[in-house]
């Protein structure tokens, strides 16, 4: 029988593994270990292997892991956590014969084509063409933004640094926000807004901006008193939703992804019922000459809680991915 390959997706915090066997993607024996309790990568690993009891002669030869932060190096040094990993000392303390690195919003997008039909949520209906690219995109810590497009053999994904647009207004509630976010952070990227810090710093400009005193300070709070009738707590939501609006089909428009938007990440699961009270159709279809372009273009959430490592089981294997 052929031994399993290694999968991980290894963030800030905690570093999720998981086996995978050959030729297929479903993640078996999945565990998240938090970081902290390791001095390293390799410790990490070989604790996994002992609980799931693949360790020694049955430890995997292959493998291939997602991280928080740039990999195109052999030295990888985690953003958020104490680990610095070299690429090649830890294939050989693993005794791997094929070891993958890939960022891991890029592991994320190539996760997608396998995530089921039953955990993608309908946001906007659409026509997506099989055969054109996919955007990914998923406000989370920041805004990660990659691209798809179907190769001859495999998914060829396209890591990219599109939260780190400027942030454009279309009205002027957009433009007095703009002047709050710049005066606090001098140039405004979207990321600035459409992601979890952004969505708190959006709820203080709307307080701002309507001469109230702000009572949440967590996108959490904002959330949960905007699902309990807060008035500039709801303004925030929608706006923040209109915004991803305008994002997102700027992106697809850019990239051409007439197969589809997916939406990523911990915090659009959580508003999904608050889409069809916002403008974020409206705005993603919302431009000009181009709107009945935007409009065929169906736009999902995902709502799978593995899809990074879906992404890694695909990458192992994947010849477009180094």
């Amino acid at each position: 029988m052929s031994r399993p390959a290694l999968i991980g997706d290894i963030g800030g915090t905690n570093a999720r593994f998981a086996l995978v066997t050959p030729g297929a993607f479903e993640p078996q024996h999945i565990l998240s270990l938090p970081c902290a309790d390791y001095p390293g990568l390799v410790e990490a690993v070989r604790d996994y292997l002992a609980r799931v009891e693949h360790a020694g002669e049955q430890a995997p030869r292959e493998a291939c892991l997602a991280f928080a932060c740039p990999v195109h190096s052999d030295r990888i040094q985690m953003t958020n956590n104490h680990w610095d990993v070299a690429k090649s000392e830890v294939q050989a303390a693993l005794d791997l014969t094929l070891f993958k690195t890939l960022n891991d919003f890029t592991a994320q997008a190539l996760g997608v084509p396998h995530v089921d039909d039953r955990e993608l949520v309908s946001i906007k209906p659409g026509h997506a063409d099989s055969h054109a690219a996919r955007l990914v995109i998923g406000p989370g810590t920041g805004l990660g933004v990659a691209g798809l497009v179907p190769g001859r053999q495999a998914w060829i994904p396209l890591p990219a640094e599109g939260g780190h647009v400027t942030f454009a207004p279309t009205d002027e509630r957009e433009q007095n926000l703009l002047r709050y976010f710049r005066n606090r952070y001098g140039r405004v990227s979207v990321e600035r807004i459409l992601c979890g810090q952004g969505l708190a710093d959006l709820y203080a400009a709307h307080c701002s901006l309507k001469g109230a005193t702000p009572r949440y300070s967590s996108p959490a709070e904002v959330t949960a008193a905007a699902n309990q009738g807060d008035a500039v707590a709801t303004d925030t939501v929608k706006r923040f939703l209109k915004v991803l609006g305008d994002v997102c089909g700027d992106a697809a428009l850019t990239l051409g992804a007439r197969g589809g938007v997916y939406l990523c990440g911990g915090i659009m699961p959580r508003l999904i019922d608050w889409v069809p009270r916002s403008r974020f159709g409206e705005a993603f279809a919302d431009k000009g000459r181009m709107n009945a372009y935007n409009a065929e273009i169906p736009v999902r959430v995902v709502t799978a809680p593995w899809t990074g490592l879906l992404g890694a089981a695909e990458a192992l294997h994947n010849p477009e991915v180094d």
